[in-house]
């Protein structure tokens, strides 16, 4: 669909923008990057050729690539099941749909350009991404650091994904298989609802309605690592399976990883994230979306489709959100 979303950059990345309670010191974000077809060892190497460091093996399916220019950078096949030998198994029976991931440490935001490098190399490798093959499944995992190390900003940058998150699947839909994994489910309409409804909200309101609407961590935007650092008292309705531990971190989960595709980049997706953050730093436009969330889920024949339609005309009434 042509939309506003069209216009978002692709060839360099937006700063994260400032919350009100934020500290002064420049927010870093983790990455994680799936792909298929380039082994974990010539990944491992590649990221050392780019970066350096020491490459260090940590076992059959993963390696680490230590004190490189960007600090430690991981390296695996992304499954993990109850022992070790379940892996194995299931490594060795479904091949390229065990996708290798690169997991880097936190990054300054103006690394990011020399993450977009390090897929730009991978791609000339022959890494294949989400849609190269029907079956593949693989995401590009983006972890923010919170705006401060209290939590502030965390509930609006929730109620903001909350308002955005049908336009913008609408806008770019996630891979088919992606789509019907249980990766990236949509939130509840129970806890956007709630989240709407929540304006003067603070942390604990936010976990204990977390906890009790969406107890998962198979989500677009999975805030259970950031609520168990903060407040894991909180949790208790949460299954012990879905609590990994907590950091000071958005976990954003939505984008493929389309790493084979010359017209797609980590600085797009990167991109869509902070609008999102720019929506939550923008009160006016913030308020209006939650009255218009409200008056449209009044109506009788309210459709998803036209809620997209509502969010596309209400952000074009704040031109500056787009701003490059």
């Amino acid at each position: 669909m042509d939309s506003l979303h069209d216009t978002l950059p692709r060839d360099h990345f937006w700063p994260l923008p400032a919350h009100s309670s934020a500290s002064h010191a420049p927010r870093r974000v983790g990455l994680e990057i799936e792909f298929a077809e380039v082994s974990v060892d010539d990944a491992a190497e590649l990221v050392r050729a780019l970066w350096g460091g020491k490459i260090c093996p940590q076992g059959p399916r993963d390696t680490l690539v230590e004190d490189g220019r960007f600090g430690d950078v991981k390296i695996e096949l992304d499954i993990a099941l109850k022992t070790r030998w379940a892996e194995d198994i299931a490594a060795k029976a479904l091949g390229d749909l065990v996708p290798v991931e690169i997991v880097t440490a936190p990054l300054m935001q103006s690394d990011l350009p020399h993450a977009q490098h390090l897929v730009d190399q991978l791609r000339k490798a022959g890494a294949k991404g989400s849609r190269a093959a029907l079956a593949y499944s693989f995401g590009l995992h983006l972890n923010p650091e919170l705006p401060a190390a209290d939590g502030g900003g965390l509930v609006a940058v929730a109620r903001a994904y909350a308002l955005l998150e049908d336009w913008l699947r609408a806008a770019d839909p996630i891979d088919p298989a992606r789509n019907i994994m249980p990766f990236v489910d949509r939130w509840p309409d129970a806890l956007v609802g709630a989240l709407v409804a929540g304006r003067d909200w603070g942390i604990d309101d936010l976990a204990t309605s977390y906890a009790r609407l969406a107890p998962s961590r198979q989500y677009g935007l999975d805030l259970l690592p950031a609520l168990e650092h903060l407040c894991a008292r909180l949790l208790t309705d949460v299954p012990d399976a879905q609590l990994k531990g907590g950091r000071p971190t958005f976990h954003y989960r939505l984008a493929d990883a389309r790493v084979d595709e010359h017209d797609w980049s980590i600085a797009y997706e990167w991109n869509r994230w902070v609008l999102i953050e720019r929506v939550a730093t923008t009160p006016d436009l913030l308020d209006a979306l939650a009255s218009d969330w409200t008056q449209h889920h009044a109506s009788l024949t309210a459709t998803r489709g036209g809620w997209v339609s509502q969010v596309e005309h209400r952000l074009g009434q704040f031109p500056d959100l787009l701003r490059h």
